[in-house]
């Protein structure tokens, strides 16, 4: 019992970290997998006809590549706004803050179906033909809160002193930025951008009311689950995870590099 009590954190984080992992598990598993019929749901047998030919199905890497470029444009737009914002909204100080601080983070409060219905009628009451553009906006709204919030919570922790020995020492007003508030914000602008890159790729709810006859890869494979789901989808999804896990690991790495070269010997 002393020996549980002990680990019982430990125990409890690896078991969520297991529920969470099963499922991309069992994706991967059944990229390899050659079903009989329409639907990759039973194990048949092991197959890599789907890893060789991963755009085998019509218009998945079409759709596939169109996702990639929304969300590269979104986490780009949602990226350099949101961190303007944050900056603003903890350095500066101007009436109606409170409220503007307030209203940033609706969207990350407000069901998704509610945002992308009212999206859908101000497009629809401007005229605006859905499409590429009217999913881009509309993600870029989407994604600004999550941006905004990863680095508000880092500049809030900044040391002020850094960028005021800066100044001391002669620095303009650019060069502080560039090479003391940036470096230091770094993180939490890159936490930010990965986030929103994430949830950009993946949407389907404001994706489905905004894009008109465009189809995105969550749209397509939302499609293919009504007739079929090929493997090909599981290919990408493996792929896609994988990608992520490098990602991460390699920016762990890179953190922990920085901090044992910081540290003085």
């Amino acid at each position: 019992m002393q020996w549980l009590r002990r680990n019982l954190v430990v125990i409890a984080g690896l078991g969520t970290l297991a529920y969470l992992i099963v499922p991309n598990v069992v994706v991967t598993v059944f990229s390899f997998n050659n079903p009989n019929g329409r639907f990759n749901y039973a194990w048949q047998e092991f197959s890599l006809d789907a890893w060789k030919d991963p755009c085998g199905v019509a218009d998945l890497c079409g759709s596939l590549s169109l996702s990639l470029q929304i969300a590269a444009w979104s986490t780009l737009g949602a990226t350099v706004l949101g961190t303007m914002i944050a900056f603003a909204l903890v350095r500066y100080r101007f009436r109606a803050r409170g409220t503007i601080n307030s209203l940033i983070f609706l969207p990350m409060a407000m069901p998704e179906i509610v945002m992308a219905a009212s999206l859908l009628a101000l497009f629809l009451n401007m005229g605006v033909e859905l499409g590429f553009w009217t999913i881009l906006i509309a993600h870029v709204m989407f994604c600004l809160s999550f941006v905004v919030a990863a680095v508000k919570a880092r500049v809030l922790s900044m040391d002020p002193r850094l960028e005021e020995a800066a100044r001391d020492l002669y620095a303009g007003p650019v060069q502080t930025f560039v090479r003391v508030t940036l470096p230091i914000a770094a993180p939490g602008i890159a936490a930010g951008a990965l986030l929103s890159f994430a949830l950009s790729f993946d949407d389907f709810i404001i994706t489905n009311f905004n894009s008109g006859n465009t189809v995105t890869f969550p749209m397509f494979v939302w499609g293919s689950a009504q007739r079929g789901t090929p493997v090909q989808i599981n290919v990408i999804g493996t792929a896609m995870f994988a990608i992520a896990v490098i990602v991460v690991v390699a920016g762990q790495a890179i953190s922990n590099r920085r901090k044992k070269t910081a540290l003085p010997h």
